[in-house]
């Protein structure tokens, strides 16, 4: 998993809605968000799941797509 990669996707994703607001709707603190899309964390599998679904895309798309 390229983690730059990753992380800019879920910024690409996020666009302008509020860290703080996906923070929110899949339960995580809103510095988790910022380490996963800094690439300094990747999030644990059931978080990926979430940030999937809040998305409306795949896991493999975010996280493992080159």
């Amino acid at each position: 998993m390229n983690t730059m990669a990753m992380a800019k996707r879920l910024r690409d994703l996020r666009g302008y809605t509020p860290r703080r607001v996906v923070a929110e709707n899949i339960g995580v603190s809103e510095a988790s968000i910022t380490a996963y899309e800094m690439g300094e964390r990747v999030p644990r599998d059931a978080i990926k799941r979430k940030l999937a679904d809040y998305y409306n895309t795949t896991v493999e798309a975010i996280f493992f797509s080159e």
